[in-house]
């Protein structure tokens, strides 16, 4: 079969389209290069350079590779950016969805593996969020993550689509140094990037109700993540797999901003204070995932800790510096 994964060129895509050629599995991607680099894909995985919003084009994708299973990555996904062009993430992450799911329904594809995120809880306001949390987003990003998974479920009972939506919990590192995270977007390239420029990293409130003040959250190496998508394909593939599931994809354990920098500092050599800044406004003071359902349902745990997804992460941060990227 073939597996057909949209923002294959991305951060994550791209690992997720080398872990899944790794294992034998036929890949192809489609990406738009908005944000993707095509050098990061094997050079058996073909590119179609494209939109999700381009219903000719999946048509086309999914006849010419005879797809038969989907990975949907693609999505925009900056908090901010979604607050103050909401209409902009509706139109491109649902409305690229329901394309997507449109074209795949009428090519009889009945296997759909969807990116969702942890951004649709909010702030339960528990220890161990687990799958049956309410979900109540607190951002634009948040609510069209909660749309997609509505529609892909609804799409999977009216097609006979089986499906699987993965909640991504926070995601560091880098299986390879040139496939390291290059946006400035996420905690650990934010805080490279100001050690880089010979500033402090910045700490976003330190008067939260948790151990040592700060926000503490669920790191997931994107190799492990990548892995799951791969073991969630398996799933599907599995003979006369029907109906859906909703899995958080985290390793279950939390770590504070204060103790995320400290452990930077000792992999960087960097060891500049950190400044405290004003909150800022949705930030939940905890958010750790419940993993045991994966582990379950997938076969799936994480195997990497906190040290090295730094540890790669600078790795791929430093060869990005020394080599400028192409795309």
């Amino acid at each position: 079969m073939t597996w057909l994964i949209t923002g294959g060129a991305g951060y994550i895509g791209a690992h997720v389209a080398r872990t899944m050629t790794g294992a034998g599995e036929r890949v192809v991607a489609l990406d738009d290069l908005s944000a993707g680099v095509a050098e990061r894909l094997p050079a058996e995985v073909p590119l179609v350079e494209g939109s999700t919003l381009d219903a000719a084009l999946l048509k086309r994708v999914c006849a010419e590779h005879e797809v038969t299973g989907v990975v949907h990555l693609a999505a925009r996904k900056q908090v901010a950016e979604s607050v103050a062009q909401p209409t902009r993430y509706y139109r491109e992450n649902v409305g690229g969805l329901a394309t997507l799911l449109d074209a795949v329904a009428e090519a009889g594809i009945e296997r759909f593996v969807f990116s969702s995120s942890a951004a649709v809880y909010g702030d339960p306001g528990v220890d161990l969020i687990t799958e049956d949390a309410p979900c109540t987003p607190v951002n634009p990003y948040g609510e069209t993550k909660l749309a997609g998974e509505w529609l892909v479920r609804a799409a999977g009972r009216a097609h006979g689509i089986a499906t699987v939506c993965l909640r991504y919990f926070n995601v560091a590192g880098a299986g390879a140094p040139e496939l390291a995270d290059t946006g400035v977007f996420n905690i650990v390239p934010m805080v490279f990037d100001r050690l880089s420029r010979g500033e402090a990293p910045r700490i976003f409130g330190d008067d939260y109700p948790t151990p040592d003040g700060t926000c503490v959250r669920d790191y997931i190496h994107v190799t492990d993540l990548a892995e799951a998508h791969l073991a969630a394909a398996r799933r599907l593939s599995e003979g006369d797999v029907t109906g859906d599931l909703t899995l958080n994809i985290g390793r279950g354990e939390g770590v504070s901003v204060r103790e995320l920098i400290t452990v930077i500092a000792e992999v960087t050599g960097e060891g500049r204070a950190p400044v405290v800044e004003p909150r800022r406004p949705g930030d939940a003071p905890r958010a750790v995932a419940s993993a045991e359902r994966a582990a379950e349902q997938l076969g799936w745990t994480a195997r990497r800790g906190i040290r090295e997804m730094v540890d790669s992460a600078w790795q791929g941060w430093q060869h990005h510096r020394a080599v400028p990227e192409r795309g």
